[in-house]
């Protein structure tokens, strides 16, 4: 199973639609969203992939939360308060924003996703492959990169734009 990663997305629109467009081609089964999604147009924006997304609130959603709840519920996506848990293709998933929520819940998880810093990382120093996608928001074409993982391998794709 390919999962699509993708994190603070602050509401550029022009940047969801090219990372729905780098997500279709990728063929991706799930979407994860690490946070700070912002608007829920942005929600109903990825609703195009038709791909099942979940994913936690960051620190820049508190202002949208029931606007996000909404959307996300009407759309059947869940949003859940960081640390969220998944189980998909027989690996335990941990999802938080801030990599600071890490190290209290990363025991027993094959994969850990977070967002928050807009810088890319890949460690695999603990046992488990830690990953954030980096910058998607910016406006520096180039710079901008959305991540796939598979879950049979964890082996990480970036996809930059």
């Amino acid at each position: 199973m390919r999962i699509g990663v993708v994190s603070d997305t602050h509401n550029n629109l022009p940047n969801v639609r090219r990372i729905v467009e780098l997500f279709t081609q990728a063929r991706v089964e799930r979407i994860v969203h690490t946070g700070d999604i912002t608007q829920a147009k942005t929600l109903r924006a990825l609703a195009e992939l038709q791909t099942p997304l979940a994913g936690v609130f960051g620190n820049n959603d508190h202002g949208e939360r029931e606007s996000l709840e909404h959307t996300a519920a009407e759309l059947g996506m869940e949003l859940s308060d960081p640390p969220l848990e998944l189980r998909w293709a027989g690996r335990r998933i941990l999802v938080v924003h801030d990599p600071r929520e890490l190290e209290a819940h990363l025991h027993g998880h094959d994969v850990a996703l977070h967002g928050h810093t807009h810088e890319r990382r890949i460690d695999r120093s603990t046992g488990c492959l830690v990953f954030n996608p980096g910058e998607c928001a910016g406006h520096l074409e180039g710079r901008n990169a959305v991540g796939v993982v598979d879950l049979v391998s964890l082996e990480v794709e970036i996809l930059r734009f």
